[in-house]
């Protein structure tokens, strides 16, 4: 380039010269020379700046590549994300009192818990101890404070994990791995029910009074570990497990007792209800170094530690317990019976049979609908809850309950219990239960000033809420 403009500024320079006429000046000729050299001048500055954008072109093309080549880069790296991200499963939330996350893959997720505050007041016979008259009276406790989660995993696989921390006494309560065997078919390997009858396998958050049966706590009807079959066709429900004890016993090695326990139920519409009717056998052997057992019950509310009926058997090697269990729902009414019979087998002695059981009838006064699901009841969701301007779900139950301890030369006594109850539900994990029982006990080993035959009262309230 440079070479370019010198020529060019010479053959100017010639031109110039020939175009001077031969009579030019010597002073013409001077600014003619000064002329030429300021056109040099400029010319070679010009000369630089070219020079200078040609540089910073050859600046700007390599830029440029180098953008081009991390704008491509991006571009694949972006085209990757979105394909990686169109093959994630997508993640969804629903809110079912807490959120559940799951995954089309079979993932899922959800927090669980509820707490249940009671109140509870016994008004017993004059005439007992000072001590057993302590455990009597008004009381408030936490009732149950569950906390955990549960939900799936692919390959047909559940979970549950849920501990009890009510009164800073934690437990395990549900501690299960669930496999789906089958379309009809569950398996369950943990702590968890042992096949109990209609009232207990219903949840604690949908029985209709505060406590369930007398029976149900008298012949220790617990969470055990062990291996259980579920099979769940239409109109029938049938269980079957092999059980050891419950997570605290088995801390101790000696506790080696065992369980086989099933139940089978039907559950066929009837004049447009569903009746139910079912039962379950239980056979434990009693493989542990202190082989004895003992049956009793509160008196219809758990706030008192006062059992005034009360069985305890030594050399006990076995229990056999039957149960049978019957029950109609209708749109807003139920009614339920169940009786239990426990026979305990001993070494050198005559084996004792208890029995307990209860009949019930409830009704719901709001236009609300029963809920019972594959051989247990369920939620009952209010139509119009407090959440959406309406009242709730009013029900209201009617009991009688009742447990003879005495057989076989053992006199743990007979209790009975005339027991009702309200509920309020005013949204479906809210609940109010009030209920009120007249106790009735006979040849207890509890006297009252002597006498093992008298009656007592009991009131309970209790709220609740679960998510």
């Amino acid at each position: 380039m440079r070479a370019i403009i010198r020529v060019s500024t010479v053959a100017l320079a010639v031109s110039a010269g020939w175009a001077l006429p031969t009579q030019a000046s010597a002073a013409d000729a001077a600014s003619i020379q000064e002329e030429l050299a300021a056109m040099r001048a400029q010319m070679q500055a010009m000369a630089q700046r070219i020079d200078s954008l040609e540089e910073e072109l050859a600046t700007a093309k390599a830029e440029a590549a180098s953008a081009a080549q991390v704008a491509g880069d991006a571009t694949q790296a972006a085209a990757a994300a979105q394909t990686a991200a169109a093959k994630e499963p997508p993640v969804k939330i629903a809110f079912k009192g807490a959120p559940q996350i799951s995954t089309d893959d079979g993932w899922s997720f959800k927090p669980r818990g509820r707490m249940q505050v009671d109140f509870g007041s016994v008004n017993g016979p004059s005439g007992l101890t000072v001590g057993e008259q302590a455990h009597l009276g008004s009381s408030v406790e936490f009732r149950r404070v569950y906390l955990g989660f549960d939900g799936s995993m692919p390959g047909g696989f559940g979970y549950r994990a849920e501990i009890n921390v009510a009164n800073s006494d934690v437990s395990i309560n549900d501690m299960y791995l669930t496999y789906q065997a089958g379309r009809n078919v569950t398996l369950t390997l943990g702590n968890q029910k042992p096949n109990w009858g209609l009232e207990e396998m219903t949840s604690d958050l949908f029985t209709s009074f505060q406590e369930r049966a007398s029976f149900s706590q008298a012949f220790g009807f617990e969470r055990r570990i062990g291996l259980n079959a579920q099979y769940l066709g239409k109109g029938v429900v049938a269980q079957l497990g092999v059980f050891a004890d419950d997570p605290k016993s088995l801390g101790s090695d000696s506790d080696k007792s065992w369980s086989v326990d099933g139940r089978l139920a039907a559950m066929p519409r009837v004049a447009g209800g569903t009746l139910h009717l079912g039962g379950s056998v239980h056979v434990r052997t009693l493989n542990d170094t202190i082989p004895t057992v003992t049956y009793q019950t509160r008196p219809f509310v758990h706030t008192t530690d006062l059992r005034f009926v009360k069985a305890g058997i030594g050399s006990a090697t076995q229990e056999r317990g039957l149960g049978l269990e019957a029950a109609y729902i209708k749109g807003r009414f139920h009614a339920t019976a169940e009786s239990f019979w426990q026979t305990v087998r001993r070494t050198g002695f005559k084996d004792p049979t208890f029995n307990g059981g209860y009949a019930e009838v409830g009704y719901l006064l709001t236009d609300d609908t029963t809920a019972y699901k594959n051989g247990t009841y369920g939620r009952i969701k209010p139509k119009h809850g407090l959440d959406s301007g309406g009242l709730g779900a009013v029900q209201i139950n009617a009991r009688y309950d009742w447990l003879d301890l005495t057989d076989a030369g053992i006199r743990g006594g007979r209790q009975q219990t005339a027991g009702i109850s309200a509920l309020w539900i005013p949204t479906d994990y809210v609940r109010f239960i009030l209920d009120y029982g007249h106790v009735w006990v006979k040849d207890a080993p509890v006297t009252a000033n002597g006498d093992a035959s008298y009656g007592a009262d009991a009131m309970g309230m209790r709220a609740q809420f679960d998510f």
